[in-house]
């Protein structure tokens, strides 16, 4: 779709770190197709996990996590192990685990409300969120934590639905929203991953969180 029926985007790019929700990013393909086991990451002590089995199970549902400290670096200068952002973030209800091994969440509002009492950041859960604000939020300097399904790595030209997946949203022009993608492969989708516009209808759930910088006054 055309973000605008009367207007062209302006471009957008906002120089973001990258962090995957692997701590070894070029893995990442040997990972998701089995190949390589996530315990076995040589650098998944990094992640702040207790063991490599505490590392499997979070490093599945880290991209919430991973995308938050982007967000912490380019703000804040900081990067913590996500495993322990994760485990704070559990603790804020933003993350729900049960008994057996169910992992509900990344719940956006306890999220965002968590992202600022903890970090001082401006943090707003919205949904619906139309996907043309997001290069409006862009323009003002705000970072779009969007809801997508997985497939966006790819873009897939079939997926089951939208959603499922949390990726950054760094940079827009006419043709394309940009993304840092914590499971891109490194063959291009990892970082300012392109994602026309087009394409994002059948990917994008229209959800997402608004982080911002520190408010002022």
């Amino acid at each position: 779709m055309k973000v605008r029926q009367d207007d062209r985007v302006k471009p957008i790019s906002h120089a973001v770190p990258y962090y995957s929700q692997w701590e070894s990013p070029e893995l990442v393909p040997d990972i998701l197709d089995g190949t390589l086991r996530a315990a076995d990451d040589p650098l998944w002590e990094r992640s702040g996990a207790a063991d490599q089995a505490e590392y499997e199970y979070w490093s599945w549902r880290l991209c919430g996590m991973a995308c938050l400290r982007m967000v912490l670096d380019h703000w804040w200068g900081v990067a913590p192990a996500q495993v322990r952002l994760a485990e704070e973030c559990e603790l804020a209800g933003a993350y729900i685990r049960h008994p057996d091994g169910r992992l509900d969440g990344l719940i956006h509002s306890p999220f965002a409300a968590y992202v600022r009492a903890r970090w001082g950041l401006d943090a707003q859960a919205v949904s619906p969120l139309p996907v043309e604000r997001l290069p409006e939020e862009l323009a003002r300097g705000v970072l779009p934590m969007i809801s997508v399904h997985p497939a966006i790595r790819t873009l897939a030209p079939e997926v089951p639905r939208p959603g499922g997946h949390l990726v950054l949203a760094v940079g827009a022009d006419d043709d394309a929203l940009y993304i840092h993608n914590p499971s891109g492969f490194p063959d291009g989708s990892q970082r300012a991953a392109r994602v026309p516009w087009a394409d994002l209808d059948r990917f994008y759930a229209g959800r997402g969180i608004l982080l911002g910088p520190p408010p002022t006054g």
